[in-house]
């Protein structure tokens, strides 16, 4: 581990307590990190690339720099293919994020797009979120990810096998010692969408927003073994998107109109 180089990226901000916590997990596994971050707020990006318009750097000390209006892909592909020289990272962090990434949440995740443009980029690439109980309001609490991360990180590291996945982590939100370990399980589908419109107490304005969770929801994915059983949920997601069953099936099955 100690001779890994590892770049670090989030969707919450340079300045957010998250990448500070992120830095701490690194630096559990090597002496070479570096963050290349949002220099605001990013959340929902997802895998948004800013095309046509100019970026430029804030270096905040060594190995530390904000992309102005950049996004978390932005940041992952100036740190692999510009400021790490060359000596591209061998895992890309990202997060850890103010709240869950889980189910097909993911798909709208600025986190969880960089840390899959850091395997794009051909690291091994790791997002990590830690878990909020919004019954009780927004406060995050840190703990579980403090705790366990450096753990999780070294975990997935050690038995990753080519670049071909990302993975997406999630802590609970329970006590660091009640956490009953990691499970390894898909992510969550939806019977629909969970973002909605949702209207503001301005009028005329709106948000789109996760106003509820939609149901029903499957015991063994992610989003009840994190929320209900108390477990780190490692979700391996595949770059290569395309459904071969599919392929198959839709073989010669496709024509053109006759003229």
């Amino acid at each position: 581990m100690a001779g890994l180089r590892i770049l670090i990226t989030n969707d919450d901000g340079v300045d957010a307590p998250g990448i500070a916590i992120m830095a701490d997990i690194a630096r559990a596994l090597s002496g070479d990190v570096w963050i290349v971050a949002p220099d605001s707020n990013q959340s929902g990006a997802g895998h948004r690339f800013t095309l046509g318009r100019e970026l430029h750097f804030d270096k905040l000390d060594e190995r530390t720099f904000a992309v102005v209006g950049g996004s978390p892909a932005d940041c992952v592909v100036a740190g692999m293919t510009h400021l790490l020289g060359d000596k591209p990272a061998d895992v890309v962090l990202s997060g850890v994020n103010a709240g869950q990434n889980l189910g097909d949440i993911i798909n709208a995740s600025g986190t969880a797009a960089g840390a899959r443009e850091g395997a794009l980029q051909g690291a091994i690439g790791i997002a990590m979120s830690q878990g909020i109980n919004y019954e009780h309001g927004r406060e995050v609490n840190w703990s579980n990810s403090v705790r366990h991360g450096a753990a999780v990180a070294r975990s997935i590291i050690a038995s990753a096998q080519g670049r071909d996945h990302y993975y997406n982590v999630n802590f609970p939100f329970c006590d660091p010692d009640a956490t009953k370990g990691i499970a390894v399980v898909p992510h969550q589908r939806f019977s629909r969408s969970p973002f909605r419109y949702y209207p503001s107490d301005n009028a005329g304005k709106f948000f789109i927003a996760i106003p509820e969770t939609p149901l029903p929801l499957d015991r063994q994915a992610d989003f009840e073994v994190m929320r209900r059983d108390g477990f780190v949920t490692v979700t391996p997601m595949r770059l290569q998107q395309t459904d071969m069953d599919v392929v198959e099936r839709l073989k010669g099955t496709l024509k053109l109109e006759a003229r």
